[in-house]
């Protein structure tokens, strides 16, 4: 039986609502047939003052084995270092603290969403907590933890980045990891289970995206790459294919993707919802092509645009059906 504590520092706590919506089965059933044994989770757990020190520090002193640390939001350092913007009630002590001394006794370490991960959100701005992720500040090594840190597995922070991340993410990377599964991470520590595929990968709008046929409002079912932001060409995760609640998705929603599983999403200086241009070309490309080659290959696109796309992509619903081919 493996042992999980879950910590919540400085966020919103919206990856545990979306871990919430694990479904088929749902989290605990997924925690309980893993082996797992979940010690604490500040939202979900009935311990709290007094019970919760006891284990904080049954852990920290070696008497309580624990086998994956999870984090949730980013680690408020502020003010001047102390990490005192943020306390754990109860303990005298701020989350940052905690954090420094249990991590070193986990076999695993999990920062789980952007926050953790990066800084997120919770970095945004002026970061005046000075918030950063585990290992990592913005998309630089080094955050709470050296970059040559390693738990006690000899594993770095596993980054499962995303804002919200999704249910699935979180579920899979912890049964790996009770398995003793090996993790296989991408450059910025994110498990590559997710992080090897593209938001764009089975998006509903690609055949838009093919002839370059836009949306020019959000109400419209269009591309949303042109004019609305939409950057899944560019942003890693797996959230078409495996949708939330089995349907769900930002591009789905009729939301353009905003890349939240990358470092500094958060402060993209512009818009989520405006594309950046240049002389009327987009500034953000498809990953892996060529400037050139991509305006080549969009002029021809916009050209050849059936009918029936170019006026469905500025509708807010399919005004033009396929055409019927009748058998010969």
């Amino acid at each position: 039986m493996k042992t999980l504590l879950w910590l919540q520092a400085a966020g919103c706590g919206g990856c545990t609502m979306s871990l919430l919506c694990a479904e088929s089965p749902d989290v605990i059933e997924t925690l309980e047939d893993a082996g797992i044994r979940l010690l604490w989770h500040p939202a979900l757990s009935v311990e709290t003052g007094a019970e919760v020190l006891t284990l904080l520090n049954a852990i920290t002193e070696g008497r309580q084995v624990l086998d994956i640390l999870c984090v949730e939001g980013a680690i408020a350092r502020g003010p001047a270092g102390t990490g005192r913007f943020q306390m754990l009630a109860g303990t005298g002590h701020s989350l940052m603290h905690w954090v420094e001394r249990l991590a070193p006794r986990a076999a695993h370490v999990v920062a789980v969403g952007s926050c953790a991960a990066f800084g997120g959100v919770t970095a945004a701005g002026g970061n005046p907590s000075d918030a950063v992720g585990l290992q990592y500040d913005g998309g630089h090594s080094g955050g709470l933890f050296a970059p040559d840190w390693r738990a006690g597995g000899a594993d770095p922070v596993i980054n499962i980045a995303g804002c919200p991340t999704h249910p699935g993410w979180v579920t899979e990377t912890l049964m790996l990891l009770a398995a003793g599964e090996e993790i296989a991470l991408d450059g910025f520590s994110r498990p590559r289970f997710y992080a090897d595929h593209l938001v764009h990968h089975g998006c509903p709008k690609n055949e838009f995206y093919e002839y370059k046929a836009s949306a020019r409002e959000l109400s419209e079912i269009g591309c949303m790459m042109e004019n609305l932001g939409c950057i899944g060409t560019q942003a890693v995760g797996d959230c078409n294919i495996r949708p939330w609640n089995g349907e769900g998705s930002c591009t789905r929603g009729g939301y353009p993707c905003i890349n939240c599983t990358a470092p500094r999403f958060e402060d993209p200086a512009h818009a989520f919802v405006e594309t950046p241009k240049v002389a009327g070309i987009p500034v953000g490309l498809p990953t892996d092509m060529p400037k050139a080659w991509f305006m080549a290959l969009a002029s021809l696109s916009k050209a050849a645009t059936p009918e029936r796309i170019g006026q469905n992509a500025k509708a807010d619903r399919v005004l033009v059906p396929p055409t019927l081919r009748r058998p010969k």
